[in-house]
């Protein structure tokens, strides 16, 4: 078989393992970035793209190089590159199948607000540290921190992000200090995400609800135990989902091929 496996997450990481599995597949893994591409390739991938692909060029590859189904295993918040693909495989004609993980399991807590955007996440998250003489953690990826740090003010955040030379730049580029900046790769413990938001006088942390492969509920409920209130990112809903397959693990991956 042939497939597209859209990447850049740890799902799309195992897809690829898994698919890699039987030498006869085909995998070609797109990304947006070339740290992702490297690790699509280390999971098995045949050949690897790292550059945004619009719809003409989802079409055109697929067609070009035979592919069968197009698994789409990119974040819970790519809604637009998820419509993308879906149009692509459907007027390409082949199969779809959405790979997403299982939403986070969160704790009934009057500290946990619920927000539809990052521009309202930033709102809020300034409204609950600005009389509290502390700082922001930033736990919702690079790409949209200058929506926070525009309203919170670079100096008041901490994100956490990878630790490549893409994530770093991306965040000193919007007025960070360098001594904010958490660089770390993974997901850790509650009482690690504890310990770090301790050091860094933490009094608010703004996360997506990314679900379980995320780290999310590690996250959360560190914040939580400490008394410090989460600003979460609910997941956009895509409307075109509703009508294709979506699986949330690799057994029902296999059974859907």
């Amino acid at each position: 078989m042939r497939y597209i496996v859209m990447s850049g997450t740890s799902d799309a990481t195992k897809v690829i393992e898994f698919l890699s599995q039987d030498e006869n597949n085909y995998i070609l893994a797109t990304t947006v970035t070339d740290y992702g591409g490297k690790i699509a390739e280390s999971a098995g991938a045949t050949e690897v793209i790292t550059h945004a692909l619009k719809e003409e060029d989802f079409i055109n590859l697929i067609h070009d190089k035979n592919i069968d189904t197009l698994i789409d295993a990119t974040h819970p918040f790519a809604a637009v590159a998820t419509e993308t693909a879906i149009e692509s495989s459907e007027k390409a004609g082949i199969k779809y199948i959405r790979y997403e993980r299982a939403s986070t399991i969160l704790p009934e807590s009057e500290l946990i607000y619920n927000v539809n955007s990052f521009e309202e996440g930033a709102i809020k998250s300034k409204e609950l540290i600005e009389n509290n003489d502390g700082k922001l953690m930033h736990l919702a990826g690079v790409l949209n921190l200058y929506k926070i740090t525009e309203v919170v003010g670079p100096e008041n955040v901490v994100p956490r992000v990878l630790p490549n030379n893409f994530s770093i730049t991306k965040t000193l580029d919007t007025g960070v200090p360098a001594a904010n900046i958490v660089a770390m790769q993974g997901t850790y413990s509650k009482e690690f995400n504890m310990a770090i938001m301790k050091e860094y006088n933490i009094k608010a942390i703004i996360t997506k609800e990314s679900g379980e492969s995320g780290g999310a509920e590690n996250k959360i409920n560190a914040a939580l135990e400490l008394g410090i209130p989460v600003v979460l990112i609910t997941r956009p809903k895509v409307e075109k989902l509703d009508n294709h397959i979506m699986v949330r693990s690799i057994n029902e991956l296999r059974e859907r091929l």
